[in-house]
């Protein structure tokens, strides 16, 4: 039985592969727990602490190699392979998630969008077009589709779920604005900017009251 992960490491990973990405760039061959942790805000022993449910992988008195600590994490977080995504929802927000180039380097590849607006069909995004959702069925039977990311209304999420379930796909990036439930076997991320926004809103209020003490 794989080890359980905590929710907190899960959410640390990305960070750390972040900002092993930026010394990569910067020309960084190895870095210490204490360099790395005043980088990123987090204590040297919670690094280690998050490296060790994964085997580790410093060394006492060198630290870590950056190049294999970023690879190995990739391949911890599966963006050492490629995941072809499809986005349901071609508006403002699903036309610029389709238009992100740097999700290539996290193994995500986009190959197919869709919508219910007959104006957008077959306009172009990346030399792709955009399709109708009475396509659907037929394109995920022809094509290997792993996830799908959903920008769609609230009020249609639940139904296109089941639908993207019901013909295979394992994979749910969901921004519609409700948690959506699925099956154990398929994997659902449900993101709120709203959230993200109200979090960004509260932290200015707090530095404002404590600038005004």
């Amino acid at each position: 039985m794989a080890k359980e992960i905590s929710n907190a490491v899960i959410r640390r990973l990305p960070r750390y592969y972040r900002y092993l990405d930026e010394l990569l760039e910067n020309g960084t061959d190895r870095i210490s727990s204490g360099d790395l942790s005043k980088s990123m805000h987090i204590t040297a022993s919670q690094i280690r602490q998050d490296l060790n449910n994964f085997g580790g992988f410093g060394q006492q008195g060198y630290g870590y190699n950056v190049q294999y600590l970023h690879d190995e994490i990739g391949k911890i977080l599966g963006v050492d392979k490629v995941h072809n995504m499809i986005v349901i929802g071609m508006g403002n927000l699903g036309q610029a998630i389709s238009r992100y180039a740097h999700f290539e380097n996290l193994g995500v590849k986009m190959v197919g969008f869709f919508d219910v607006n007959p104006r957008l069909k077959d306009n172009l995004i990346r030399d792709i077009p955009i399709r109708m959702m009475d396509e659907l069925p037929s394109f995920l039977k022809s094509q290997r589709v792993d996830m799908a990311a959903l920008t769609i209304p609230r009020s249609h999420a639940a139904e296109v779920a089941d639908q993207l379930i019901s013909l295979g796909i394992k994979g749910i990036w969901n921004f519609a604005l409700v948690d959506l439930e699925v099956p154990d076997d398929v994997v659902i991320q449900n993101v709120h900017l709203s959230d993200s926004l109200m979090e960004l809103s509260y932290n200015y209020r707090m530095k404002q009251i404590s600038d005004e003490k």
